[in-house]
């Protein structure tokens, strides 16, 4: 994704409600319900990008999809919990007013790394860089999405221009569908302990940012190994399981024909 300068294009703005809609193109559990619903969008064009703020909800909680859509039509997405949302909000109205205190571009006071001002957001195992920076294009915040474990770099840039109406609008959703991030908030489940010859199994009930699941490890003296299993899942893994359980009883005690049919005779 290309740096983006400023400009003086106008920005607008559009949203819509859809209550129960699928979010296009996502998975669905079973074939019955989808996944993920989509709640709403709010769509501002900026110069010649547009972006896109859908609040969207699954089982694990509700989220806000931040989708860039350059000239070009390339396309560039960051994910935000509600609360996450909310801090970003608030940062996003000192960066606009740290832009309005520099007055204009000076490409001889520009850092090496171009970086004006910055920020760091942390959300479980997410973290957020914002970045107001200045090249030859002009000025643009740049807000970087990494987990911590590793995986890819996700990124979004605003002009510098628009923070405030993309504060606005990130504004104007929370109103209407709150900071909390929902999900599951009960007690989970103690962990449980199971010993098999000179082996030990342990069930370990978690959660983290992408929902509940059980944890199960095999412990011998010198081995360890383990298995997650996401709690949308364990139902269909139970039945699997006791699927086995019963074909094996069904193999290792097979019922005689003949006594059965003593059996029959003996109730007639």
């Amino acid at each position: 994704m290309s740096d983006i300068g400023s400009g003086d294009e106008g920005i607008s703005s559009q949203k819509y409600h859809g209550q129960g809609m699928d979010a296009g193109g996502n998975n669905f559990d079973s074939g019955q319900q989808p996944q993920e619903q989509e709640l709403a969008t709010k769509m501002l064009q900026i110069q010649s990008k547009r972006f896109y703020l859908d609040v969207k909800q699954n089982r694990r909680g509700r989220f806000i999809k931040v989708a860039e859509i350059g000239a070009d039509g390339r396309r560039s997405q960051i994910f935000l919990a509600m609360s996450t949302a909310a801090e970003f909000r608030d940062h996003l109205s000192s960066f606009s007013d740290y832009y309005s205190s520099l007055g204009p571009p000076n490409p001889d006071n520009v850092p090496d790394d171009g970086k004006l001002k910055s920020e760091m957001m942390l959300k479980d195992n997410r973290r957020y860089y914002l970045d107001l920076k200045e090249n030859s294009r002009g000025r643009f915040l740049r807000v970087s999405q990494t987990i911590t474990r590793g995986g890819p770099r996700s990124q979004v840039a605003l002009p510098a221009q628009g923070m405030i109406e993309f504060r606005d609008a990130l504004t104007d959703l929370l109103d209407d569908f709150g900071v909390d991030d929902g999900g599951f908030k009960g007690e989970l489940p103690e962990g449980r302990h199971l010993r098999v010859d000179n082996k030990n199994f342990y069930f370990d009930i978690g959660q983290n940012n992408r929902g509940i699941y059980m944890k199960v490890s095999e412990v011998k003296s010198n081995f360890r190994t383990a298995i997650t299993v996401p709690e949308k899942c364990w139902t269909r893994f139970r039945d699997i399981l006791a699927d086995y359980c019963d074909k094996m009883c069904r193999a290792q005690h097979p019922q005689d024909p003949h006594q059965e049919a003593g059996r029959g005779a003996s109730r007639i």
